[in-house]
This record gives C-alpha cells, structure tokens and sequence, in this order.
C-alpha cells in the first residue's frame, strides 16, 4: 500500500498563536504512540504569523483514517476551535519520493 500524506493549513485568530501551540503540544504527543503514524510536525509560519501548518505522514489510508477517526482526535480537535479562525485548508498527496520517505 502506498505511504498517505496530509498537508494542513490553518490561520489561527490575531494574537492566538501562543495559545494554539500550547493547545497543540497533547495532540502531538497523542500521535507518538499512533501505529502507522510515521510523521506528524506542527509549524508556525515564517511569513505571517497567524498561520500554522501540520505535516502528517502515514503509512498507508487506513492508518490516516485510523488517526482522524479516533476519539483522542475528536477531543483535540474541539479544543482547537476556539484558536481558529476559519476552515483549515486540507491538502491529500501521495508521497513519489525524496529524502526522509
């Protein structure tokens, strides 16, 4: 099966940045012990700060949608919401090759 990757970019609400990493960090630790969750980075922007982005590779689609469907994620994600400031622009690729795969 064939490795899945999503690019995720969220603008946070003026100000908020500080509060929406600190949010953030129990989700990232949450995905540590997530089997077929081979990458997950969170990142501030360098051009505007009011833009986050998340990296997230996996091992194949079922350990994606293992990930996004699980409760711990649920949970994480409503405690996300009140740093948000829109939709998050979600982008699915599949990963052809380079250094890192």
């Amino acid at each position: 099966m064939s490795k899945v990757a999503i690019a995720v970019k969220i603008r946070v609400k003026a100000g908020q940045r500080d509060a929406m990493t600190a949010a953030v960090k129990p989700g990232l630790a949450t995905a540590q012990g997530e089997a077929g969750t081979l990458t997950y980075l969170f990142h501030h922007d360098l051009v505007d700060e009011n833009i986050v982005w998340f990296y997230e590779l996996y091992e194949d689609d079922a350990a994606a949608k293992a990930h996004s469907s699980s409760a711990a994620f649920a949970t994480w994600s409503k405690s996300l919401a009140p740093f948000v400031d829109g939709a998050p622009e979600m982008s699915f690729l599949k990963p052809v090759g380079g250094k890192g795969l």
